[in-house]
């Protein structure tokens, strides 16, 4: 059995493959990248290091040559991700693979949010692919909120939100990893959705208030509407579109995706929670309370 892993030099990718050599010798994994040289350690341990660009389907099937099952780690631009996410399942169908795991997206349909709609269509393509599918529908990183999030609202003292009274179930990526690795190395699974979710609904307000709590400092929460949530990405200098989309501590944001997303929270659309994570690890999932208590100290050097 031969795994290939998209995006390999990414968090998610590097973090996946390192996961598979608990389970598999290196050389039945293929970690792809656009970027091979970024993953000569990998290459070094035996790993088979591929390059492949989801804006050429050729280079997928390349890399994908001689693989059984593919993680498709979502590509992280709005928009961009239907042509990219096709060429990546045309190019893999092409190359022979007989299994494809798709990280996408938690989310209640009809929903307003533009990463929704872009991972409900890769979902349908997955569908028409002919190929057997697993879908991992990841919630909100619990890393986003700690590391991104957080730390904007630490130094202006206030946490702005137009998501109401809307919860979501963060998960920290760590378990998305795990959730991912334990389907590509057990069997099974075949046309399956999953929801990747932590273990508690929380509001943002609520969230504001723990990570004031952690960090011994007050934020306030402002409760805006649309327009006052563009305002505050436009005043920290988020682009809008994701054309020109920004990066926050490593994340990428645009406000017109974030905004969506915040719009889908007020309605109830993001409101999803399962038992999932366990089903597939064996153990629960980590909590955005553990999660940030144990980054208590950068939350209070933020």
């Amino acid at each position: 059995m031969t795994i290939l892993i998209t995006g390999a030099s990414g968090i998610f990718g590097r973090a996946a493959v390192e996961g598979l050599l608990q389970h598999m010798p290196a050389s039945e994994i293929i970690a792809m990248t656009r970027q091979p040289v970024k993953l000569a350690d990998l290459a070094q341990r035996g790993v088979q290091v591929r390059y492949g660009d989801f804006d050429d389907a050729a280079s997928i099937t390349q890399a994908a040559a001689g693989a059984d099952k593919m993680l498709l780690i979502s590509a992280s631009k709005v928009g961009k991700r239907i042509p990219q996410h096709r060429n990546a399942i045309n190019g893999a169908v092409a190359a022979g693979i007989k299994h494809i795991v798709y990280t996408s997206y938690v989310g209640k349909m009809p929903n307003p949010s533009l990463a929704v709609s872009d991972h409900r269509a890769t979902e349908e393509l997955l569908r028409e692919s002919g190929v057997i599918w697993t879908v991992l529908r990841n919630t909100q990183y619990s890393d986003a909120v700690v590391e991104a999030q957080s730390p904007a609202a630490l130094k202006s003292g206030q946490w702005i939100s137009s998501s109401g009274d809307g919860r979501m179930a963060q998960v920290t990526r760590r378990d998305c990893v795990d959730s991912a690795v334990a389907v590509l190395t057990s069997e099974g699974h075949r046309n399956t959705v999953y929801e990747i979710t932590g273990p508690e609904l929380l509001t943002f307000r609520e969230i504001s208030q723990m990570i004031a709590e952690l960090a011994g400092r007050p934020i306030e929460y402002i409760a805006v509407d649309d327009e006052g949530m563009y305002a505050f990405f436009d005043s920290l200098g988020i682009p809008r579109s994701a054309d020109s989309e920004g990066v926050v501590n490593g994340f990428p944001w645009c406000s017109d995706d974030m905004t969506s997303v915040e719009r889908a929270l007020r309605l109830g659309c993001m409101e999803v929670i399962s038992d999932h994570v366990k089903l597939l690890t064996g153990r629960e999932p980590q909590s955005l309370r553990s999660f940030a208590t144990e980054r208590q100290d950068d939350l209070r050097n933020a």
